[in-house]
């Protein structure tokens, strides 16, 4: 299905179909001439923008960090000033809820945003750890505060456990929108409640 890009310009507008062909058919399965052709540009316009196809990938990884981290990190800004350590509850909130609301309400194109979110961390190592760098300033905040909140445990703890926090959430944004899953709507009911019970699970963890 070809991308709306109507009122983009030309940059964003090989963005989003290079998103979409991420997302559906992986790095591998994605091509330069495919991109050219969806997005209706030339290829001169693809090599002054991003100059190869594994720049285009991090651009387009870098949209999506550039558009959830934000969201995450004034989240937990709320609970990194306090002189009582947060709750590991309140950690998982500020994790989990922003990216969750965000494509949620975002449509299709977040429906897209997700499976990109989810195919990113299957891929290839090397092009795994393109997609990661995008988001590990933040993940660096969010493991700060969870050594201050359990200070007995190791940071190479904290570190693993974080990133079965980061798969749990990149799943259920994969999953939004089926049928069986945590979340298989888009009303803000549904996603309120998905995420407490992510928090519940994950804090739980944690705590372990």
């Amino acid at each position: 299905m070809k991308i709306n890009t109507t009122g983009t310009d030309t940059k964003e507008q090989i963005l989003n179909v290079a998103e979409r062909q991420f997302a559906e058919k992986g790095y591998a399965g994605t091509t330069l001439r495919g991109v050219i052709k969806e997005a209706e540009v030339n290829i001169a316009a693809i090599h002054y923008h991003f100059g190869s196809k594994e720049e285009l990938f991090v651009a387009v990884a870098r949209r999506v960090a550039r558009q959830m981290v934000p969201a995450q990190l004034q989240h937990l800004a709320k609970y990194q000033h306090q002189n009582e350590p947060p709750s590991v509850e309140n950690i998982m909130e500020a994790f989990f809820a922003p990216p969750l609301r965000m494509v949620s309400q975002m449509g299709e194109s977040g429906m897209i945003r997700a499976q990109f979110v989810g195919r990113s961390r299957v891929e290839p190592l090397p092009i795994q750890v393109l997609a990661d760098k995008q988001f590990h300033e933040s993940q660096q905040r969010f493991l700060d505060i969870l050594q201050r909140a359990f200070p007995n445990q190791t940071r190479l703890e904290l570190e693993w456990k974080l990133d079965l926090v980061v798969a749990l959430l990149v799943r259920t944004l994969n999953q939004i929108g089926q049928s069986g899953k945590l979340i298989t709507g888009n009303s803000p009911e549904e996603v309120e409640n998905a995420i407490a019970r992510l928090v519940k699970f994950a804090a739980g963890g944690m705590k372990t």
